[in-house]
């Protein structure tokens, strides 16, 4: 049998041509037809979601118990937003590899079944910085969602870095360099001991729920009981990707040929299945994570992760408090078989220039090694005794 030549995924250089090219693309309305899903929103596409997340909050599932709720209704999770137009869609940059940044989220009313939401992605910036063996891009995108009665929902704003592949490979082997800089373990492993304690741990989660926690009894500098997640496995990225939250929409079989006609530089073949795969599968196959990283193991999406602290601080504030902002960055990755531990503490309280008592959360998404994967900030509102203050009120 004939061995075929592998095929890597795409190697692009930022040249300066690229980067004049992409200069004229400021501002830009993105063509975002084929990242859209959930837009017309239903309670099986939010249960979906919520099940990908691992979020078992009755708000987003039990008709009983929402009705008597203040919504009235099922509602999605804020971050639902996701599984609608999760990112800005590849955009420029060919052959570049891609990594999310940091997301900024802001949000104003509540997303319902049997809403239409309608999105919109623009290209707003870009800064080229020159790093140790190329060049590194760092590009700001801002996506809107506004719902039938003309609401806007949510406010996102994202920032992506581009590198080139052949340099992104290289920090890699460097870092493995020396013991100091030894690479972590692919899988992690785990022993049923430490696999009974973190099953036993995460059985102790807990959501707020109907009890209002009011602004009074927050004291700064109290923990939030985290939410763990993992070991994380392909079945937990699958259910991710069916609840719609991923910013490749997949085709199968003669849609992927004809796609990767127009579009060569998304795709590779597989060497061990020969199957035509999108770049997208760095978060579920080896070699793809290898040919984007260097290393040969899967990884995580980042709004992933990010729906994983929606997941804590929902659960915290209970079913009378708003999440009106959230922020993360993405430092380094989850890899399949990691556990992470989403957490935080309250870093301040005060009334903001709205009127609204808030409360300002520091969060954290550690991994068995003890590295904060993605440091976070939350200011969330809660109601009042004291004003007599309830925050969906003006929401709902």
């Amino acid at each position: 049998m004939e061995n075929n030549k592998k095929e890597v995924l795409a190697e692009g250089r930022i040249t300066e041509e690229m980067i004049k090219e992409m200069e004229g693309k400021k501002g830009l309305k993105l063509k975002i037809d084929n990242y859209l899903n959930n837009v017309d929103v239903t309670e099986m596409a939010i249960r979906s979601f919520a099940n990908g997340v691992g979020d078992d909050n009755p708000l987003w599932r039990d008709k009983e118990y929402a009705k008597n709720s203040p919504y009235k209704g099922i509602i999605a999770p804020p971050l639902f937003v996701y599984s609608i137009l999760p990112s800005a869609p590849q955009f420029g940059w060919r052959g570049i590899g891609g990594f999310n940044a940091q997301n900024e989220l802001y949000f104003y009313h509540p997303i319902r079944p049997n809403e239409h939401i309608d999105a919109e992605s623009i290209y707003k910036d870009f800064e080229v910085k020159e790093i140790a063996g190329g060049k590194r891009v760092y590009e700001q995108e801002e996506q809107r969602y506004v719902n039938g009665k003309g609401q806007l929902v949510c406010l996102y704003k994202q920032m992506n870095i581009r590198v080139e592949r052949p340099t992104m490979r290289k920090r890699t082997e460097e870092k493995g360099k020396g013991e100091k800089k030894k690479l972590p373990e692919f899988p992690y492993p785990w022993t049923d001991a430490e696999l009974k304690a973190i099953e036993e741990e995460i059985l102790q989660e807990e959501t707020r729920g109907s009890a209002p926690r009011f602004w009074e009894d927050v004291v700064e500098g109290e923990e939030l009981k985290p939410v763990i997640k993992g070991p994380i496995g392909i079945s937990d990225m699958v259910a991710f990707f069916l609840g719609g939250a991923t910013p490749v929409r997949p085709f199968g079989h003669e849609l992927v040929v004809k796609d990767k006609n127009q579009h060569s530089a998304w795709y590779f073949r597989d060497p061990e299945t020969y199957a035509i795969e999108p770049v997208y599968a760095v978060h579920y196959n080896k070699y793809a994570a290898k040919s984007q990283t260097g290393i040969a193991w899967p990884y995580d999406v980042g709004i992933q992760r990010h729906c994983w602290q929606g997941h804590l601080l929902t659960s915290w504030i209970g079913d009378h408090g708003w999440l009106k902002m959230t922020k993360v960055q993405y430092r380094g990755f989850v890899y399949l078989s990691d556990v992470i531990r989403i957490g935080g503490r309250v870093a301040k309280k005060y009334i903001d220039n709205d009127g609204e008592p808030v409360v300002e959360i520091e969060t954290y998404a550690r991994n068995q090694h003890g590295d904060d994967t993605m440091p976070g900030f939350a200011i969330v509102t809660l109601p009042s005794r004291e004003r007599n203050y309830w925050p969906l009120e003006t929401r709902v």
